[in-house]
């Protein structure tokens, strides 16, 4: 005999009024629907680039800006570790090497000795075997070492700095305050970023384009521009350009090499005005970066401090007394938007490597809105031709599975809703798909019913046996159908994983109302129509 439980009948209503409330939110702008009360669902779809418009950019890690650096680095190591063992030298660096050439080719093994301990294993940091090292350091005829990167350590370099990387452009873009930006790895050195809604390709670009890797020098008061600018630069300084932002100060500027501190210790950037009311940019150091600083300026009163942003001097004041609060503020020639985008890049961090924009692509929100209207068309004619047949051909019942369908299809957005997914054309193609699905575990059943009813079974026995059996072939079907969707969520780009979102909630909510709503719907029935025939 058919039989339905009273806490399957609570469980149906309670998951379609929670499916109904939840849904609601998207039939509303988001203005209305932010106006709500506090204790009403609030959350609606978020609609992809493909659907609102937005910006779509394709990165490059510069992977032997990387190289060059680690080497350039390790130039300064090893000249200090030669020095120390009192071995004469020049150094150079070509085709990605580092060449050392020895005064005295006599020294060769007392350098590959002071060399060696610069040469770290790989093992520590989860790359290669115990025997993996960072360099291949050989000697080489007339008293040079070669000192070359090893392929092991380079995809180490590469793999971290583009985990990285992504990082800091998901802070970048979500201190934007944009809305479920896609930013994922795309092959060995690329990203892919589409942020939906952002019609200023430009300022993306500016934000992700820099590096943003700020640091602290003191400026060499003993050394002249004008001779560093003819090629006499002194030893253990360096040249470097003012930026555009110090505007009324000097183009250029000699600062020690020595980075006094980095905005690795930089907790916190916000755009501000300075003592005559225009903006600024103030920071704030971690304990580690204020101790640092304190003693920095205790140390340096009366000098300047350069400000370096991506070999650039944002400004170099002088330091008239110790800082010791950890804080302090950037002035220059910003104009509010600078001073804001600066504190923004500040605040997410800087990027290890530059980024190469490889593809651009904007989406307007008038295409956008095509796909929608298209979209909807598609859902609305897969919609009324699936219940026109339905209605038709297995009559009453049909129009219960009619009824499950159009639950189904609330469940599905209730679901979207809650779990913020973001719905993309091909996602709308998944839910046009979803309502073809959906129907199918009815349709098993009730064939089966009819096959049962063929056999001279009586109508309760009948339906019973027709939702018992038909339930390993649902099962299956579903099963499958899911474990293709989890596949391309998995191994799939943006689009293709909107598709595998709305399939594979769209497969769970279509279980639950063919198998409990349609049931409930065909057990009301029988309760009204005891002696009717099967309306099949």
């Amino acid at each position: 005999m058919l039989h339905y439980p009273r806490w399957k009948m609570i469980t149906v209503a309670v998951v379609l009024a929670f499916g109904l409330l939840f849904s609601l939110p998207n039939l509303l702008d988001r203005e209305t629907a932010r106006g709500l009360p506090d204790w009403l669902p609030k959350s609606q779809i978020n609609l992809g680039l493909d659907l609102q418009g937005g910006s779509h950019l394709l990165l490059q890690v510069e992977a032997s800006d990387l190289i060059a650096e680690r080497l350039e680095n390790l130039r300064n190591e090893v000249r200090l570790a030669l020095r120390k063992a009192r071995i004469g030298h020049r150094q150079t660096v070509r085709d990605g090497q580092l060449i050392v050439s020895l005064t005295d080719p006599a020294q060769e093994a007392a350098a590959l000795e002071a060399i060696e301990p610069l040469n770290t294993d790989l093992a520590a940091s989860g790359f290669g075997g115990p025997t993996a090292r960072t360099y291949d350091i050989q000697a080489a005829e007339g008293g040079r070492i070669r000192i070359a990167m090893t392929d092991t350590a380079r995809e180490q370099q590469i793999t971290s700095a583009v985990t990285q990387s992504i990082e800091v452009v998901r802070r970048r873009i979500d201190a934007m305050g944009t809305r479920e930006p896609t930013i994922q790895r795309q092959g060995d050195d690329r990203i892919l970023v589409q942020v939906p809604g952002e019609q200023n390709p430009e300022r993306l670009k500016s934000l992700l384009g820099t590096t943003a890797r700020m640091t602290f020098h003191l400026v060499d008061l003993d050394a002249s521009v004008q001779d560093a600018l003819a090629g006499r630069v002194p030893p253990g300084s360096m040249l470097l350009e003012a930026d555009e932002s110090n505007r009324g100060g000097p183009e250029h500027y000699v600062v020690d090499r020595t980075v006094e501190l980095s905005g690795e210790n930089l907790v916190d950037s916000q755009p501000t005005v300075d003592q005559n009311n225009m903006p600024a940019v103030s920071f704030r150091f971690d304990n580690a970066g204020a101790r640092k600083f304190g003693a920095l300026t205790q140390e340096h009163t009366g000098a300047l401090f350069a400000i370096v942003l991506d070999d650039k001097v944002i400004s170099a004041p002088r330091i008239r007394e110790p800082i010791l609060g950890g804080s302090g503020i950037i002035t220059g020639s910003f104009t509010f938007e600078e001073a804001n985008e600066l504190a923004v890049l500040l605040r997410a961090g800087a990027l290890p490597a530059p980024l190469t924009i490889l593809e651009e692509r904007t989406v307007g929100p008038d295409l956008g809105a095509d796909s929608v209207a298209a979209g909807e068309i598609a859902s609305v004619i897969g919609l009324v031709a699936v219940i026109a047949f339905m209605g038709i051909y297995y009559g009453t019942f049909g129009w219960f599975a009619n009824v499950s369908l159009i639950a189904n299809i609330v469940l599905i957005l209730a679901s979207m809703s809650v779990l913020q997914a973001t719905l993309t054309l091909p996602g709308i193609a998944g839910i046009v798909l979803t309502i073809g699905m959906a129907v199918d575990a009815n349709v098993l059943i009730f064939e089966r019913i009819r096959e049962e009813v063929k056999r001279g079974r009586t109508p309760l026995a009948a339906t019973d046996t027709g939702f018992a059996e038909a339930m390993r072939t649902i099962i299956d079907a579903n099963v499958t159908t899911l474990i293709a969707a989890v596949i391309l969520f998995q191994f799939g780009t943006g689009p293709i994983k909107g598709f595998a979102v709305t399939l594979s909630i769209g497969i769970a909510t279509s279980m639950f109302t063919a198998i409990m709503v349609t049931r409930l719907l065909i057990m009301w029935w029988f309760s009204r129509h005891r002696a009717a025939p099967v309306p099949l």
